[in-house]
């Protein structure tokens, strides 16, 4: 947005019923003849259906969202490369900004090469990845 971009806040004026049957909104108002929808007040709750059994509650339910998976998070062997700190654990990637502060599970993945000597202690590590940590000198615990 720029300051020659801006215009006046037109307000749309409300819609005016009533007002003879040339104009298309007089006698029944645009609401169309009988019926629930054109009576005052008369509407339904979302997803009713006139009494049958809705179709939210016809199907099953289906699905899991973890709530473990919003404090767990990845760090690649790449990043810790990048950290260099000897010894890697779940404060030291917090203070370093890898993960964020909510955070409680870590697991290291294999992505990136690691050529320094770490030790990582408290956090979950792939298979490759532990490979990877012990071939460069390094210690999971």
């Amino acid at each position: 947005m720029q300051l020659n971009s801006l215009k006046y806040n037109v307000r749309k004026s409300r819609k005016r019923v009533g007002r003879g049957i040339g104009s298309t909104l007089g006698k029944t108002c645009g609401r169309g003849h009988k019926g629930q929808k054109s009576r005052s007040g008369g509407y339904h709750k979302t997803g009713f259906e006139g009494g049958q059994m809705p179709i939210h509650r016809r199907l099953p339910k289906c699905g899991f969202v973890s709530l473990k998976a919003k404090i767990t998070e990845q760090v690649t062997l790449g990043e810790i490369e990048k950290l260099n700190s000897d010894l890697v654990n779940l404060d030291v990637l917090i203070k370093s900004g890898v993960v964020k502060r909510s955070t409680k599970f870590v697991k290291v993945i294999l992505s990136g090469q690691l050529t320094s000597v770490v030790k990582l202690s408290g956090l979950t590590v792939s298979k490759g990845a532990k490979d990877l940590i012990e071939k460069a000198g390094g210690s999971v615990e």
